[in-house]
């Protein structure tokens, strides 16, 4: 994606209430897009992004650390070995 922005001219059609965009299926496949995206709103636009990877809460990096269950039981050795 180094290159120059390509622009398209899309139509908003109504969904409900709102109203949304219909994006291409080429694009679709282009970027791996699935069935959510991440819309981050900027002053200049708005940008989209695919939500594959979520980012985590810590209360959800947490319960990951816990369940890995590793070994922490160096870790005071480390702490002690007088390196700042």
């Amino acid at each position: 994606m180094g290159g120059a922005p390509t622009t398209r001219t899309v139509k908003l059609v109504a969904i409900g209430n709102s109203r949304g965009i219909r994006l291409p299926k080429v694009l679709l496949r282009k970027y791996g897009w699935g069935e959510s995206l991440v819309m981050e709103e900027g002053e200049d636009g708005l940008i989209l992004r695919g939500a594959t990877e979520p980012r985590s809460s810590w209360e959800d990096t947490y319960r990951a650390m816990a369940a890995e269950a590793e070994d922490w039981s160096d870790f005071d050795a480390t702490m002690a070995d007088g390196l700042d």
